[in-house]
């Protein structure tokens, strides 16, 4: 098999002394890659020294042909065209000068090939449903959603041999999220993608999980990836379960061996006392016990300690599985207690949708609030918050930025709770896998990751309890190990949820009751 990306022995750290990558090794072939692991293993950072934007400290990646790379988060000027975000701007103006009837040289160099390259760029764009923006429009007139999807066209123009994308659905609607399925499903070069989006990694042909500073590369997509992770850790388990069996035995025969030892010896010594036989002969047999006593026990001791590191590898073949197991009876609503009637203010819609007046919402109703980018849905959870629903009510951004960066987990808890003792928080914050001096790490220390439980863990904490929760896209931005925990979490809270998310894996595993629409133009509709 021949490789179009190799990975060989890369390192990279930060400034700090953080070691990320340690000498890495790994090769990608053609096709479609998903590159998964934990928030902060440093899938972001192999992606940029893939695209050359970082520098590896040591090693070095080859990658046949050119690199096209689309970034998580896009820096860009408000006042950019989309012609430069598609880097078409220094073609298009030569077009145009040429057209005008100025002949120069330059403008020729510049144009090169590139004729027909407004028509491709709009080809692109109406590809990506994006036939509504224009190449004049401006940066700061487009969504989050938009943004990203210029950008993905952008990368498609250029027509690259390798295309690294990393976390290319965030902020995409579901309209936009299908159509970027289409574009990766009939991709026909080598892409690496970052992503925890289920239903893009399920059109991957491999799935690379970089855990620990180490890549392994399992055939098929993510549930094949899941079905034979699932296999190694069910024979894991047998072993650890096999080597504790050895471990115990062991430590029985040793002990047995202990004991059969002091019988000898006390045999010995009466024997010795009453002097039933010549010194010379006890003496020898004391020798001899003594040098098969040595035996003995080293024999069983290395036994042990043979069965100690065979339980110890076993082990560590296992994964950790850091769930989130919590009880939250606080939250409970009795079924039919109103708890949200909030008056909106579109009332007439589209066709086929029975638009709503109001917002009512009666008991643990789940409520996925859904809609194209720029809809309003933020807008709407924002008043929802402010409005003043008739139980206790918290609201989770998209950006994490409830807790204060500078006070510790506890103390930021404890700030919602101002009731509770230390010891309680301790014990709310170890079911959020904050345990012992973890407890006391700066938020501004914190993963990704981290910092979206410690966020959790403040509000379901809050005293009083919330029985209203409001979540805006809480699934972006997090490794699947998150999303996983962010389940569980939910699934023990009894209070009503409305949650605005484009992730439908996720919003089908919380047991939605009710599916809503937010559209711009007319509103809030029953979908």
């Amino acid at each position: 098999m021949s490789f179009s990306v190799v990975i060989d022995r890369v390192s990279y750290g930060w400034a700090d002394g953080t070691l990320v990558l340690d000498r890495l090794e790994t090769a990608f072939p053609a096709g479609r890659t998903g590159l998964i692991g934990a928030n902060g293993s440093g899938k972001s950072t192999l992606l940029k020294i893939l695209a050359g934007e970082l520098q590896p400290a040591a090693g070095s990646v080859s990658l046949a042909g050119r690199v096209g790379y689309l970034a998580q988060n896009l820096t860009l000027r408000q006042e950019s065209t989309v012609a430069d975000l598609l880097g078409i701007a220094g073609v298009r103006a030569a077009l145009h000068a040429i057209e005008s009837g100025d002949v120069a040289v330059a403008h020729f160099e510049t144009v090169g090939d590139d004729w027909d390259v407004e028509e491709r760029a709009r080809a692109e764009l109406d590809r990506l449903g994006l036939d509504h923006v224009g190449l004049d429009r401006t940066v700061g007139t487009l969504s989050g959603g938009e943004v990203v999807m210029v950008g993905l066209a952008a990368q498609f123009l250029k027509n690259p041999a390798v295309l690294l994308l990393d976390e290319p659905t965030n902020n995409l609607d579901l309209r936009a999220r299908e159509r970027l399925y289409a574009a990766v499903a009939s991709w026909p070069g080598v892409l690496v993608m970052v992503s925890h989006d289920r239903a893009l990694l399920a059109l991957a042909d491999q799935i690379a999980e970089l855990r620990e500073g180490r890549i392994r590369v399992f055939g098929g997509n993510l549930d094949d990836y899941e079905r034979m992770l699932a296999a190694e850790q069910e024979s894991a388990e047998r072993t650890v379960r096999t080597a504790e069996a050895d471990v115990r035995k062991q430590k029985r025969d040793l002990a047995e061996a202990h004991m059969k030892l002091d019988r000898r010896v006390r045999y010995g010594n009466k024997m010795s006392a009453q002097k039933r036989e010549p010194k010379i002969i006890m003496n020898g047999r004391k020798r001899e016990a003594q040098v098969s006593a040595g035996k003995h026990r080293i024999m069983h001791t290395e036994k042990l300690e043979g069965a100690l590191d065979r339980l110890t590898e076993a082990e560590q073949a296992v994964r950790e599985d850091r769930e989130i197991r919590i009880s939250l009876p606080e939250t409970a609503v009795p079924t039919g207690r109103v708890v949200l009637d909030l008056p909106l203010e579109h009332a007439s819609g589209p066709d086929g949708g029975a638009v709503l007046e109001k917002l009512l919402v009666q008991g643990p109703e789940r409520i996925a609030l859904t809609g194209a980018n720029g809809s309003g849905k933020t807008t709407l959870l924002r008043r929802i918050a402010g409005h003043g629903a008739l139980v206790p009510s918290r609201y989770l951004p998209q950006r994490l930025d409830l807790l204060d960066d500078d006070r510790s987990v506890l103390d930021n808890v404890r700030l919602l709770a101002p009731d509770a003792g230390v010891t309680e928080v301790r014990a709310r914050l170890a079911r959020f896998l904050f345990r012992g001096e973890r407890v006391h790490q700066p938020v501004s220390t914190l993963s990704g990751g981290e910092r979206f439980r410690a966020t959790l863990a403040a509000l379901l904490s809050a005293d009083p309890a919330p029985q209203l929760l409001l979540l805006d896209e809480p699934t972006n931005n997090l490794d699947l190990a998150s999303v996983r925990q962010l389940t569980q979490a939910l699934s023990a809270y009894r209070g009503a949820l409305i949650v605005a998310s484009h992730d439908l894996p996720f919003l089908r595993e919380l047991g939605i009751t009710r599916w809503l629409r937010q559209d711009r133009e007319h509103g809030l509709s029953e979908s």
